[in-house]
Formats: structure tokens, C-alpha cells, sequence
């Protein structure tokens, strides 16, 4: 090839990323993004259709179990290479379609969902809030297989029903979908801590997991910086976190403290906000959230501490191993049981 023909070649195809093209780019992903949930939806509404004809000919007895089996066997004999239609999967189709036949609420997500994620939802969740739940997390967060599981190990729905996060007056009135957004207690088992470990060490690890520490956050939240310089007057400081949350259009700084939760945390997270109000957020954004990340904590202190403040800020717990999940359902069980009585009274 000559030397004319190596550079028309070149300038044809450009090696390196061109800014040019990235609107065309982004077309052709949104469109194969489209389709691909495209084809899940016809998928699942198949399933749905195939679940509510088996549960129509159960009720009124006019199959038996073992003409689902006929049937499976049947569509492997006459259509090879059709996959997803054993009957085990039948049945579940079945159950889908019955478990959900009557939520004019859920119905719909279920749709949006890719069958393995239904499947794992009808298969770990037993109350119909909890499966609403997960369905609509699973939604927002875009939740892998992976990421849902996980989730669930960390009772995710029994943590966010029973320990709602502890915020301050400020942040509930000024935010109220931050109620929503942060949480009483962050898992972070994936940063394989020892028990003993300094605020450093906590750190790292998180940088080290970033992207699971995200994932732990929510999709909405974008990393900022680490060690985020903050000058006031003439010292210097340094915030340990900063994220942006798209959703709440603000910033969000996180404090680390390894040990148990001290009042006077809040004065210190105080100035970082203001800080940031006063010298970071640009014009269109809402003023900063601050976020005390605590190994342990005493609630009634965390009452008192945050009755009184002036800053939209919360104070919520790390944890280094996943909880005590029977404890949780416990919990949660008393929640419902106290929930029922109060109603019975009124």
C-alpha cells in the first residue's frame, strides 16, 4: 500500500474516538436498547399468556399436572431448539400469571423486567409489598441478576420498611424525595474489611470498590472527588467524599467515621456544606447534602443531634457484613403486627 493510500485509509477510518460521530453513535444504541426491551416485553407477555392458559385449564379441572408435562414434551418434540418452555418453566409461568393477575400496579413493571429477574422475585419474596418493592428497585436501579441477588442477601426491603434513614428536619422539608434516595444503612461487605480498621483504610477500600459503592448508592449518584479540597479563609480542608445526584440536582458530601456516631460530627459536616453552598454549587443546582457514614451509632443521640440542626444532612451506618436477615424478618413482622393493631384501634 502506498503512502497516498495509507493516509486515504486513515482519514477513512478514524483509529481514535471523534466527536463527530458520537450523536450518530448514540442513535444506533438507543435503538438497539429499544429493541432489545422490545423483544423482552413480547417475551414476557408471551409468558403471561402461556401462564394465565395453563391456570384456566387447572381450575377447571380440565388438565391434570401431568398434561403440563405432556405439553412440555410436546414443544420440544415439535419445536427443536425452543428453549424456556420445560415444565418447570411452565409452571412458573402459571404462577406468575396467578401471582399477579389481580395487582393492577405490578402487572405492568413486570413487563420491564427480564424473566430471570421475575423469576428470582417470585421465588425469594413472599408478600405482595415485597415484590413490589424489588420489581420497581430493580426498574430504577437497572439491577443485574447479580446486583438483585445481592439485594436480597442484604434485605434490602426489610432494612428500608423497619429502619427508615434518619435525616434532619431540614433535609425532610427541603428534600422530600431524599426519603427515597438515601438510606439508613449502607453494605459494604464487598470492601472485605477486617474488623479492626482505621478511616484510611475505609477510604481505599472504597476507592479501590468505587464502582460498587455506587452501585450500593443508587444509580443517580456521580463521583466527584476524593479528598475534595475546600479552602475557607486561608486554611485548607479536605471533604472525604463528593458525589453529585442527578435526581436531587445537588451535591452530596460523605464524612467517614469508623467509630460510633459523636454530636459534634454534625458541626464539622455543617461547615463542609456551607463550604460547598458558598464556593462549589453553580446557580442551578440545590444546596448540598451532607452524609455522616458511621460504623455505629446511638439512635436516641442521632435524635437529639439532628432535632436541632440547620443543615439538610443524615446520619447513616456502614456495614461490614451482611445482617442478620431472620433478625430482620423479625422485625419486620413486628412492624406489620403493630401496623394492623393501630389500624384495628382506630
Amino acid at each position: 500500500m502506498s503512502a497516498e493510500q495509507q493516509s486515504q485509509a486513515s482519514t477513512a477510518l478514524p483509529s481514535v474516538k471523534d466527536d463527530r460521530f458520537e450523536e450518530v453513535l448514540g442513535l444506533i444504541r438507543d435503538a438497539r436498547q429499544r429493541a432489545v426491551q422490545a423483544v423482552n416485553t413480547q417475551l414476557i407477555e408471551l409468558y403471561w399468556q402461556v401462564g394465565a392458559h395453563i391456570s384456566r385449564k387447572l381450575e377447571r379441572a380440565e388438565w391434570g399436572d401431568s398434561v403440563v408435562s405432556q405439553l412440555a414434551a410436546y414443544l420440544a418434540l415439535t419445536q427443536p431448539g425452543l428453549r424456556g418452555f420445560t415444565r418447570p418453566n411452565l409452571f412458573r409461568m402459571r404462577r406468575f400469571y396467578e401471582v399477579y393477575r389481580d395487582d393492577q400496579k405490578v402487572s405492568p413493571l413486570v413487563r420491564q423486567l427480564p424473566w430471570t429477574l421475575n423469576h428470582i422475585i417470585l421465588s425469594q419474596c413472599k408478600r405482595a409489598d415485597e415484590r413490589e418493592f424489588y420489581v420497581r428497585m430493580a426498574i430504577q436501579e437497572r439491577w443485574s441478576k447479580r446486583e438483585l441477588e445481592r439485594q436480597l442477601k442484604t434485605s434490602l426491603f426489610e432494612r428500608s420498611v423497619t429502619q427508615p434513614a434518619k435525616v434532619s428536619t431540614q433535609l425532610k422539608q427541603n428534600y422530600p424525595a431524599a426519603m427515597d434516595v438515601f438510606r439508613d444503612a449502607y453494605v459494604v461487605e464487598f470492601l472485605a474489611l477486617p474488623a479492626t480498621h482505621a478511616e484510611s483504610d475505609l477510604h481505599c477500600a472504597l476507592m479501590d470498590r468505587l464502582k460498587q459503592f455506587l452501585i450500593e448508592l443508587g444509580r443517580d449518584f456521580c463521583f466527584v472527588g476524593s479528598q475534595y479540597p475546600l479552602q475557607v479563609g486561608g486554611r485548607d480542608f479536605a471533604l472525604d467524599l463528593l458525589f453529585f445526584h442527578r435526581g436531587l440536582n445537588c451535591l452530596v458530601a460523605i464524612e467517614l467515621k469508623v467509630g460510633r456516631f459523636e454530636p459534634e460530627y454534625l458541626g464539622k459536616l455543617d461547615f463542609y456544606l456551607e463550604a460547598l453552598d458558598r464556593n462549589e454549587r453553580k446557580p442551578h443546582e440545590n444546596p448540598a447534602i451532607g452524609v455522616l457514614l458511621c460504623a455505629s451509632r446511638d439512635d436516641e443521640v442521632v435524635e437529639y443531634a439532628l432535632n436541632r440542626s440547620l443543615s439538610p444532612a443524615l446520619i447513616a451506618e456502614y456495614q461490614t457484613r451482611l445482617p442478620d436477615k431472620a433478625l430482620l424478618q423479625a422485625k419486620l413482622h413486628e412492624f406489620y403486627a403493630l401496623g394492623a393493631t393501630a389500624q384495628e384501634d382506630a
